[in-house]
């Protein structure tokens, strides 16, 4: 069994039990998210100790806010047992949930209290200060510069980069009316949704999947936009109205993948971290994040880039920056080798071509 514990900076447990995924699959999210723990078990010493962000509700069912992070973190531990012997013995793994300052804040976009790091900087503390080994990160909330002494040198393969349309009302975007409110706290989202459909109207949504599913059906917005990637790990895909193609939606960078950081001292978890790695999904993720190094890419940016193997086998990338009115989108592609250094220069290279375009006035206005 592997141990399950929350760590916090005052080691205390909020709310009280509840779920709020849809009636007909009450709890099942949740319950899949969840573990276990026995009572009086004396577990061996860990070999690892996996960091994920979330926030436990109750110590007596563990329900958690973030449901999918864990969801992550135990497909993370699943793919290590599979592959390593001596992590498959009982104890040998533990997961250890970390309350991280975007997971409490819940009523203000993530601009207002301080961008993407919010979901990782509570992680990385606990990474450099030895309470974890290994931390898994939605590589989407990964800053595009890691803290000193850290690396992250695995990607798990990529899921589905493209966006979930959800609505009761409509069958997509296009045939919302006039006026129709649209939830989501993606700057990204917003942009392209104003860009195509002016006459829409997009509020900040934020939430965990289950709580902003909940708040579509008690009616606070017409519609929202949700991670593919994020609903199939939930096994939660059934949700979706539609699936946005990467045309209409251009998916945020990295997007549906999934890394995972250790110190940069640590070579024993390099060692376990190599045997997990995927490297054309590692590719695409730096190729992305280079782009958005470029642009110097925050909360308040409207970003969103991918980048694939093509059926020749080749890169194939799309960027966009756009201004979160979506009234003016700049767009580029490229493509070239599916190598490393070609990548990397790809997405530099895109990057610089929409600064330029851009001028320097954009993103002063943004500030």
């Amino acid at each position: 069994m592997v141990t399950l514990r929350c760590t916090t900076a005052h080691h205390s447990l909020l709310g009280s039990p509840t779920c709020l995924a849809r009636p007909r699959r009450r709890g099942c999210a949740v319950v899949r998210a969840a573990v276990a723990v026995e009572a009086g078990a004396q577990p061996k010493v860990s070999l690892i100790r996996i960091g994920t962000r979330g926030r436990i509700r109750s110590n007596l069912s563990l329900t958690l806010d973030s449901p999918l992070a864990l969801a992550q973190a135990h497909e993370t531990r699943d793919k290590l047992k599979a592959a390593h012997s001596e992590l498959a013995e009982e104890g040998a793994v533990e997961i250890v949930i970390i309350k991280t300052t975007g997971d409490m804040i819940l009523d203000k976009p993530l601009a207002d209290i301080g961008g993407k790091g919010l979901f990782t900087k509570e992680i990385d503390d606990a990474l450099l200060q030895g309470r974890i080994d290994i931390a898994v990160h939605s590589m989407k909330d990964v800053p595009t510069y890691l803290p000193e002494g850290t690396i992250l040198p695995c990607n798990l393969p990529r899921e589905d980069v493209r966006d979930a349309f959800i609505s009761l009302t409509a069958n997509s975007l296009a045939e919302l009316p006039a006026g129709s409110v649209v939830g989501s706290a993606s700057l990204r989202r917003q942009s392209q949704i104003l860009y195509r459909y002016p006459s829409l109207k997009v509020v900040n949504f934020r939430g965990n999947v289950q709580t902003r599913l909940r708040k579509l059906k008690e009616g606070d917005v017409h519609a929202t936009l949700l991670a593919l990637a994020g609903l199939k790990r939930l096994n939660m895909s059934e949700n979706a109205t539609c699936v946005l193609s990467v045309e209409e939606m251009l998916p945020a960078v990295a997007q549906g993948a999934i890394g995972i950081a250790c110190r940069s001292n640590d070579d024993k978890m390099m060692e376990y971290l190599s045997s997990l790695n995927h490297e054309d999904t590692r590719l695409a993720v730096e190729c992305e994040r280079e782009f958005l190094a470029v642009l110097d890419g925050n909360c308040r940016t409207p970003i969103a880039a991918y980048a694939y193997r093509d059926k020749d086998g080749n890169c194939s990338f799309r960027g966009l920056l756009a201004s979160p009115d979506g009234s003016k989108v700049y767009e580029t592609s490229r493509s070239g080798p599916y190598s490393f250094d070609d990548m990397v220069a790809m997405g530099k290279d895109a990057g610089h071509e929409l600064k330029a375009k851009a001028g320097p006035g954009f993103f002063d206005s943004l500030q």
